[in-house]
């Protein structure tokens, strides 16, 4: 018996994609595969195909024909498909390979510079993660309508803007790629730390985060001699930060600070994987910004027990974070790294120059709240607290905030 909702959401970006570069229209070729996917819901229970993606694929191709027929299109369009997708379907055995690998060129259209970074998310999960309208509209706790409009968009900008459906050229590759593991780590930070609503970690979209980026990695190392070290590093630091998901939330649902956190209840096999991957990405090119995240993750990750973390090489690490990516939030993080390095004292100054950019962040407030609580400075370190709180949409944090500010005396 064929599993065909675990079918459709390991093979669905495989297969649109290879849809996508056949007919060079998102929208036909979706609708076409899932019509294909009811088709087999109906017929593969009377009798299975030897090979499912094949069979999928070519359902789905007539399907897309019969709807240019439909539109009365050009038969020149028409003819001008047929070669290349006979090829391709030519074997009817177990060949996995009968349907061609689009992927690369899809992930690089879906994250094109000309859509939004809200239009590139969306796209990228609807595409290549197969997941629904409404399961990316959940994730982001915006409404599916709301969602459905920024695909019709993002499409549409495609469309108009004529943006190519390939990979970059080698001198565009590093720019672009850029862009890519950036929406990759904007949908692993929305898992791992939910901007909004009622839980702090989103486990489904770190774990689509997870294999997108084994996905992207898996396909470079296809078409280059060698997969760039920063993609390792992205996949190292999502590898290291996730294997501390079961312990950063407690049994009712609270945030659980690193210091807290029971050690025994990390991942054991992500973090080797994830040290394994910075290590060797250190080894053969200087350090971006992704590889010194994941080696200061990797240190937290080695470390048995919060008293013993070297926090002086993490402060060192931040800094030289500071000079690859200079930002408000590298600079709070590596001020917070100096307080449990250097004490609280030697972290304040560092934190008070970033009053101004982080002004509106909540994180600052509660990390000044911290200092100054720990500084001997109670009603100070209230006010940051309910600063902090006023400022934080996630439910999590705010119980968490709202227990600092109860052991101060606050209500």
């Amino acid at each position: 018996m064929i599993d065909l909702d675990r079918l459709c959401r390991a093979e669905w970006g495989r297969l649109l994609s290879s849809l996508i570069r056949a007919f060079g229209d998102i929208d036909l070729a979706e609708e076409s595969l899932q019509e294909a996917f009811a088709a087999a819901v109906l017929e593969w229970g009377k009798c299975p195909p030897n090979n499912p993606q094949a069979w999928l694929y070519g359902t789905a191709r007539h399907r897309a024909i019969d709807r240019i027929r439909h539109r009365a299109r050009s038969q020149e369009l028409l003819s001008s498909l047929a070669p290349f997708d006979e090829r391709h379907l030519q074997s009817t055995g177990d060949n996995h390979d009968a349907v061609p690998d689009e992927r690369l060129r899809l992930i690089f259209t879906c994250c094109h510079p000309a859509l939004s970074s809200e239009a590139q998310v969306a796209l990228t999960l609807r595409t290549l993660g197969g997941l629904t309208t409404e399961e990316i509209a959940h994730a982001f706790l915006v409404p599916a309508t709301t969602m459905a409009q920024r695909l019709v968009r993002a499409k549409a900008k495609i469309r108009e803007a004529a943006i190519p459906y390939r990979v970059p050229e080698a001198d565009d590759l590093p720019e672009r790629l850029s862009a890519v593991m950036a929406v990759l780590y904007l949908v692993f930070n929305e898992g791992y730390a939910a901007a909004h609503g009622s839980e702090l970690l989103r486990r489904s979209l770190c774990q689509e985060a997870i294999e997108l980026t084994r996905l992207l990695r898996s396909l470079l190392g296809l078409c280059l001699s060698e997969v760039p070290a920063e993609v390792d590093s992205l996949l190292a630091l999502m590898l290291l930060h996730n294997a501390r998901r079961d312990a950063r939330v407690g049994a009712d649902g609270e945030l659980v600070l690193l210091e807290e956190q029971d050690r025994s209840r990390w991942d054991r096999a992500a973090i080797e994987e994830g040290c394994a991957l910075v290590q060797g990405a250190l080894e053969r090119a200087l350090p971006g910004s992704y590889a010194l995240e994941a080696a200061i993750a990797a240190v937290h990750s080695e470390s048995p027990n919060a008293q013993d973390t070297d926090w002086r090489q993490i402060v060192g690490l931040y800094a030289r974070l500071l000079r690859v990516h200079p930002s408000p939030v590298v600079g709070l993080n590596h001020a917070a790294a100096v307080a449990m390095a250097e004490g609280p004292a030697a972290a304040l100054p560092l934190l008070e120059a970033l009053a101004a950019p982080l002004a509106d962040y909540h994180l600052w407030h509660a990390v000044r709240a911290d200092l100054l609580r720990r500084m001997g400075r109670p009603r100070e370190a209230l006010l940051c607290y309910r600063r902090a709180s006023e400022l934080s949409s996630n439910a999590s944090e705010l119980r968490f905030l709202a227990r600092r500010i109860a052991e101060l005396g606050g209500s």
